[in-house]
């Protein structure tokens, strides 16, 4: 089956996020998507079939674990779909989250996800602190924790312990798998918001650039900072812009995409 890697909200390769995306005629076990995703070790890897007329079902796997949003794999997806197979117009996903969809303007892919806006703790996590090397000034949580700092250089600085990361109690109700977003505001009169994003407990210890913590991020700032449009920089070692935009319940977030790389997955036959 054909396989594509695409570096995801990155002009460039070596940049952005990788994603590994498969389209499939119809879908293949859970056990062995998820064994296909830890083989191919990277953040997510896309699965989609079709679903009706310019519409597809996706799923997105960790290495360890299938998760119910993911940006970047998304945006790759849609890279693939429109660039690589030549779908036109509007792309159209039902997904865990929901209808998603992604548009092309100005250049870039522009993904349309629900907001997830973030309420203030009362109290830090026991062992946030220790875990971070760090202490965050104020801390939120949606579904990850968000750590604000008041510097850029704080927030790029940082050395995680991610074992402790993966040790910290769960940021929301049901179970979800604790994650860090650590963030503070942008200081190079570029980007509105620096962040970056840990989440050893699904197995990806620093994520490069990600797209499901900005539908928790960018409500923040849009309220922090009082205006609905943001440019965001992820400040991995990778690194990643996403252009976005608060407009009601949603989460606009645009960003480029390259490929590195395609062939085939050879599976063996039963």
């Amino acid at each position: 089956m054909p396989f594509y890697l695409v570096d995801a909200f990155a002009a460039h390769p070596f940049a952005g996020n990788p994603a590994a995306v498969v389209p499939l005629r119809q879908w293949l076990p859970d056990a062995l998507m998820q064994r296909m995703a830890a083989e191919h070790n990277l953040s997510e890897t896309a699965f989609f079939v079709p679903d009706g007329p310019g519409q597809w079902h996706l799923r997105w796997f960790t290495p360890t674990l299938e998760v119910p949003l993911c940006g970047h794999a998304t945006l790759a997806t849609a890279f693939v779909l429109a660039r690589i197979l030549g779908q036109p117009g509007e792309l159209r996903f039902r997904t865990a989250s929901g209808p998603l969809s992604v548009s092309q303007e100005e250049g870039r892919f522009v993904l349309n996800f629900p907001a997830n806006p973030p309420q203030r703790a009362t109290s830090l996590p026991p062992g946030l602190t220790a875990a971070l090397g760090a202490v965050p000034r104020e801390v939120w949580k949606a579904r990850d924790w968000i750590c604000l700092f008041d510097r850029a250089e704080t927030v790029r600085a940082l050395s995680p312990d991610h074992g402790r990361i993966a040790s910290l109690p769960d940021s929301a109700s049901g179970g979800a798998a604790a994650r860090v977003i650590a963030t503070a505001p942008g200081d190079d009169g570029v980007h509105d918001v620096v962040s970056r994003y840990f989440a050893a407990r699904v197995g990806v210890n620093e994520d490069p650039v990600t797209g499901a913590a900005h539908v928790q991020l960018v409500p923040f700032w849009a309220a922090r900072l009082g205006r609905p449009v943001l440019v965001c920089h992820q400040a991995s070692a990778r690194g990643g812009t996403l252009w976005c935009e608060q407009r009601g319940d949603r989460v606009r977030m645009g960003g480029h995409a390259v490929l590195y790389a395609q062939g085939e997955i050879l599976l063996p036959v039963a």
